[in-house]
């Protein structure tokens, strides 16, 4: 097997980055759930949903992010994989979300690059750290995402079977990658990390809803 150079790890990553943030750049690898599904909604109520969707790619993007920045510092070649097996599943929330703003006629954050570039610098350093707490920084992230994709779901339109799919499946997934993350041996974090996750957390959900 090929052992790579730190070089090809900063090409590799530069390559992530971009597929993560340019938009197409992404195809999923699962059918889109609410492909066979048809939502009519009035204009302030499209022009909210794109709001939601709007965070919930940028959620996506962060997510990308930090399993990015988490495998390339894993120690652990087990982890490495999982991580990146993770970041795979995620590719497919991104896409789905890309896919509905355009149903939409909306448009991704703007500060999208903003969102990824700190969340792979705290996924690297999360892997640093190492890896029960690389795996934990997983779960508590995932745990935050479900809350968040809960809220919104609570939010749509009742006729919205399109969006209302698509958050289902990806908290079924984010539940999953918790819980792998938990069993594999992830431990709590300090509860100074996890407020900071919150703050910055809640500072994306509001700006990416209107940027």
């Amino acid at each position: 097997m090929r052992q790579f150079t730190g070089l090809d790890r900063m090409i590799n990553s530069f390559d992530q980055a971009l597929r993560s943030l340019v938009p197409g750049a992404t195809a999923a690898h699962r059918h889109n759930p609410a492909a066979d599904l048809d939502s009519q909604l009035t204009i302030n109520e499209a022009r909210h949903v794109a709001g939601l969707m709007r965070v919930n790619h940028s959620g996506e993007v962060c997510a990308q992010a930090l399993y990015h920045g988490q495998a390339m510092t894993a120690k652990l070649p087990s982890v490495r994989l999982e991580m990146e097996h993770a970041a795979e599943e995620e590719q497919d929330h991104l896409a789905w979300c890309e896919d509905r703003l355009k149903e939409l006629n909306s448009y991704p954050s703007l500060l999208n690059p903003v969102w990824y570039s700190l969340s792979f610098a705290m996924g690297a350093a999360a892997g640093i750290a190492g890896d029960k707490y690389s795996l934990g920084f997983v779960a508590e992230t995932e745990k935050q995402v479900s809350a968040h994709l809960l809220s919104h779901l609570a939010q749509l339109p009742a006729q919205d079977q399109r969006s209302k799919v698509i958050l289902e499946q990806m908290n079924e997934d984010e539940l999953h990658h918790r819980d792998t993350a938990l069993n594999a041996g992830g431990v709590d974090l300090p509860v100074p990390v996890r407020i900071v996750m919150t703050l910055i957390s809640k500072t994306m959900t509001k700006t990416s809803y209107y940027v």
